[in-house]
Formats: structure tokens, sequence, C-alpha cells
């Protein structure tokens, strides 16, 4: 489950900087709305994905209030879903290994 979530962060991470950089450019400077609305679309699916599975994997590894609050406050900020994934998630995965 923690190695799916470190896909599931990666990928959500790529959706929202994909929104942020290509897709609002394109609907804002272009006036080109389908690809926000696509790109859109998959990012709210992945993003509410990645809520349920950050506070499954939490529990999962006995996260503290604190650390859960910071992996799911990770899915807002750019580039966010990296860093979290390289902090907490590669430091798991390299203890149950």
């Amino acid at each position: 489950m923690v190695k799916f979530f470190k896909y599931l962060a990666i990928v959500e991470g790529y959706s929202f900087l994909l929104i942020l950089f290509l897709t609002m450019p394109l609907k804002y400077l272009s006036g080109i709305l389908l690809p926000n609305k696509i790109m859109g679309m998959a990012h709210g699916f992945l993003f509410l994905a990645y809520v349920v599975v950050a506070i499954v994997v939490g529990q999962m590894l006995k996260w503290d209030f604190k650390k859960l609050l910071i992996v799911l406050a990770m899915s807002v900020v750019p580039f966010g879903t990296f860093w979290m994934e390289e902090k907490y998630l590669e430091k798991e995965l390299k203890a149950g290994s």
C-alpha cells in the first residue's frame, strides 16, 4: 500500500503541475478550455484518491496527527508531493525492505 501511495503521490503531483503550468495558461491566455476540463477532472480524482490513501497509509504506519497533516498539506503545494514522497515514503519503503 505504501508503494501504491508513492506512485499515486507522484502522479498527483504531475497532474497538479500540468494544471498550473500548462492547462491554466492555455485557458486564460489562449481561451482553450478543453485541456483544463480534462486535466481538472483527472486531477480531482487523483487528489481525492491521494487524501483517502494518505489517511489509510497514515493509520497503517501509525503516523501522528502532525505528520498526517503535513502529508495532506503537501497535496496543495506545488512540488509538495514529490518532497513528501522523498521525505516520508522512501524512508518507510527502505525500512520495510
